[in-house]
C-alpha cells in the first residue's frame, strides 16, 4: 500500500528534508507541498491524501489553528521544533510527534504508525457496498477484489499487466485485450496499445499525455481521435 502525503512547512530545508525522507519510503508517495496551510487547501479538495506531514510554528495560519479550524483532515504527523504542543496535538488525534531536528529512522518511526493505522482502517471497514461493481483478478497467488470504481488505469507489462488502484498496484497475468473484454465499455477506454483508463480518473490532457490523480498514461496515435471525441464531446467549453 502507497500512503498519499503532502508536506506543509514553511522553512525551505525542512521541506526539502522531509522530500528526501519520504522519497527513501518505499509506501509514501509526495503529492504536493507548500509553505503554509492556505496554499495546500485546494490540493486536498481534489487529490487522495492519506498523511500530512504539519509544521507548527508558521505565518498566516499555524499548524494547530489548522488542525482546529479544518474537518475531515488525513493523518497528521507534526514537524516541529516545538515540543511544548505535543500533548494538545495527541488530544487533537495526530498520529505521532517528531520534534526536529529528527533523523530518518525517527521519521521511519511516525510513518510507519501511518501506515499500520491506514491497514487497520481498510480492514475494518472495507468497500462493502453491495452495488459496488468489482472484478476478481489472481495477484501473487491470491485472488484479488477489485472495485471498478477504484481502479485508475491498467498497464501491459510483457505478458502481465499492472492494476493502478486508489490503493495501490497489483501485477496481474492477463492480457489487455482480455481484461478490456470484462470491463464496462462506458467507464473504460484504451487510450494506447499498452494502456486502459478510467474515464472518471481523468483530471486533464496535455498533448498526448493523461493525467489521473498520481497516473499518468499516453495517449496512442491511432487512438487520439476516439479518446477525444469521447472524453470531450458535449463537455468541451470554448469562446
Amino acid at each position: 500500500m502507497m500512503l498519499n502525503c503532502v508536506i506543509i512547512d514553511d522553512e525551505p530545508i525542512a521541506r526539502k528534508l522531509l522530500q528526501e525522507y519520504i522519497e527513501e519510503t518505499d509506501f509514501l508517495r509526495l503529492v504536493g507541498a507548500a509553505e503554509n496551510p492556505l496554499k495546500i487547501a485546494g490540493l486536498l479538495a481534489v487529490q487522495d491524501v492519506d498523511l500530512i506531514y504539519l509544521d507548527i510554528n508558521m505565518p498566516k495560519m499555524t499548524g494547530m489553528e489548522f488542525l482546529r479550524s479544518t474537518p475531515n483532515l488525513p493523518m497528521v504527523i507534526l514537524t516541529t521544533a516545538y515540543e511544548q504542543y505535543a500533548l494538545e496535538g495527541f488530544e487533537m488525534a495526530v498520529i505521532d510527534y517528531l520534534v526536529k531536528p529528527f533523523s530518518l529512522e525517527r521519521f521511519l518511526k511516525g510513518s510507519r504508525k501511518a501506515l499500520e493505522y491506514k491497514l487497520l482502517k481498510d480492514r475494518q471497514h472495507p468497500n462493502n457496498d453491495p452495488n459496488a461493481e468489482y472484478i476478481f483478478v489472481k495477484s501473487d497467488g491470491k485472488l484479488e477484489r477489485v472495485i471498478l470504481d477504484e481502479l485508475v488505469s491498467i498497464q501491459a507489462m510483457a505478458n502481465y499487466v499492472i492494476l493502478h488502484t486508489t490503493k495501490g498496484r497489483l501485477i496481474v497475468y492477463l492480457t489487455i485485450k482480455g481484461i478490456l473484454e470484462n470491463l464496462p465499455q462506458e467507464k473504460f477506454m484504451q487510450v494506447h496499445k499498452s494502456y486502459i483508463v478510467n474515464l472518471n480518473k481523468v483530471n486533464s490532457i496535455n498533448g498526448n499525455i493523461i493525467y489521473l490523480g498520481n497516473e499518468q498514461a499516453p495517449i496512442g496515435h491511432s487512438y487520439s481521435d476516439a479518446v477525444m471525441d469521447k472524453l470531450l464531446k458535449g463537455r468541451f467549453l470554448k469562446r
